[in-house]
């Protein structure tokens, strides 16, 4: 069977997951410990990539800032009460080798599990950090002009942009990497890309991770953009993704990239050869939790729409639990999950977590499951995996008001999704905490004269309508709060 046009992503904290299994096994877990049972059962969910969070060698000097530093120490005895030092391990985006690391298995063990998430027809997706490595990587002896420099004004002026580092050359005034409308990480050091030795060296690095997985999930992607590069160092850079996205696909001709991506830079990220983009903008628009604006987010056509990564929740954001209250948390998902592109989700997010795990930590707290949201989830995927979510022909559809003077009419979201035999499915949220009412108009053709049952996928309701009258009027709904 071809690939989806409509694919739906896994995200695992990996650290955290082999820390769980270690303290059932008696031992140190690897990538060899996970089970079958769960690759079949993600298989069986419907899912066709598996994002493995946090593969990468890290070092010990991430280690100790992420231990030492009071400010991230808060964060994660919040999310740890019972924190112990063992616990942090440093971020996973500090990486010291884009090799596997040790504690996990080694790249013999990615390479054994990759196996066997391809037996399953899974594709396994691993990460990527453009921006920065941490503190001792083995450039900052061997390429320092690989790294951002700065002077003494910069250390004195900025100090929690700048360090010194200790060479085998001598000390060195580097740059923290960051983003420009934050203090930089100080367990990373900034990459140049306005070196071109710099840049080709990153390509290469991208090339290795390419022979080990089926994509990469591109960390802060569009730091490396000349003009967001440019506007935080004041350093003119060439084009990186282009050229780098081009390299891997003259070895990998379907190898995939994922761009986490803000600023309203998606379509320039897709533009330079991006697969998918992070939608952060449905997000927070449903974050808000007005109707309106989600709706003319749909608007848009479907050569930007398809290549969107859409999600409730990720390792960066909240938790979907404790953010959407319930019934706006299964309306959002509705939502979310049931429009085009890549559909994304988040290892806990079934089971209603609500404590975000840092990516430093590599042990996540014990919390209950929400048994409701899990049924909620597991239906949803059971209508997810339909052929014609994934590959079928999606519209927004217009709604009218009930009767004159009903303003709820404007509190619903509504679309179809078709196939080629027919197949037919319409899906309406009302996105508010009020009772709406509607007509939705549904472009049917060859209803007049019949009549047409109409049924719930997400509940027990089925209820027939005359066709002619769903031709000329539509389809009245009325649904209760976030319905």
């Amino acid at each position: 069977m071809s690939d989806p046009r409509y694919p739906a992503l896994y995200q695992i904290n990996t650290r955290a997951w082999l820390t769980e299994m270690s303290r059932a096994l008696g031992r140190r877990a690897t990538l060899d410990d996970i089970p079958d049972a769960e690759l079949d059962r993600l298989a069986g969910l419907g899912f066709d990539w598996v994002w493995f969070l946090s593969v990468w060698q890290t070092g010990p000097a991430a280690q100790a800032i992420s231990r030492a530093n009071p400010e991230w120490r808060r964060e994660f005895a919040a999310t740890l009460p019972d924190l112990k030092d063992d616990d942090i391990a440093g971020s996973g985006f500090a990486i010291q080798s884009y090799t596997v690391h040790r504690d996990l298995g080694g790249a013999a063990a990615l390479g054994r599990l990759r196996k066997r998430l391809q037996e399953r027809g899974l594709k396994l997706m691993l990460d990527f950090v453009p921006n920065h490595m941490t503190l001792d990587h083995p450039w900052i002896d061997e390429h320092p002009d690989y790294f951002v420099p700065g002077c003494e004004s910069d250390l004195a002026r900025s100090p929690r942009n700048y360090c010194r580092v200790q060479t085998k050359k001598g000390p060195l005034l580097l740059a923290y990497g960051r983003d420009p409308y934050f203090e930089g990480w100080p367990d990373t050091l900034q990459l140049n890309y306005g070196n071109p030795d710099l840049q080709q060296a990153m390509i290469g690095e991208l090339e290795r991770i390419a022979g080990q997985c089926d994509g990469v999930r591109c960390d802060m992607a569009m730091l490396v953009l000349p003009e967001v590069f440019e506007r935080t160092w004041g350093i003119r850079a060439d084009l990186f993704w282009p050229k780098a996205i081009e390299s891997v696909r003259r070895e990998q001709p379907h190898f995939r990239f994922m761009a986490e991506v803000y600023w309203d830079l998606e379509w320039t990220m897709q533009q330079q050869g991006f697969d998918y983009a992070y939608d952060k903008r449905l997000y927070d628009r449903l974050h808000e939790g007005q109707a309106r604006p989600v709706r003319e987010h749909f608007h848009a056509g479907l050569d930007y729409q398809d290549k969107l990564a859409r999600f409730l929740e990720n390792h960066d954001e909240p938790r979907a639990a404790a953010t959407f209250s319930p019934g706006m948390h299964e309306a959002a998902a509705i939502t979310t999950y049931f429009s085009p592109g890549l559909r994304f989700f988040h290892q806990g997010q079934f089971q209603g977590r609500r404590k975000r795990i840092s990516p430093h930590l590599i042990r996540a707290p014990q919390e209950s499951v929400d048994a409701a949201l899990q049924r909620f989830y597991g239906n949803l995927m059971t209508d997810l995996r339909k052929r014609i979510f994934r590959d079928g022909a999606w519209r927004l559809l217009e709604r009218v008001p009930a009767w004159e003077g009903n303003w709820t009419w404007d509190c619903f979201i509504a679309w179809s999704w078709q196939r080629g035999d027919g197949e037919r499915r319409v899906v309406a949220v009302n996105y508010a905490g009020n009772q709406s009412q509607c007509y939705v108009r549904i472009p049917l053709s060859d209803v007049p004269g019949r009549t047409v049952q109409v049924t719930d996928l997400m509940g027990p309701a089925s209820f027939d309508r005359d066709g002619q009258d769903l031709v000329s009027r539509g389809l009245y709904l009325e649904l209760p709060p976030w319905g």
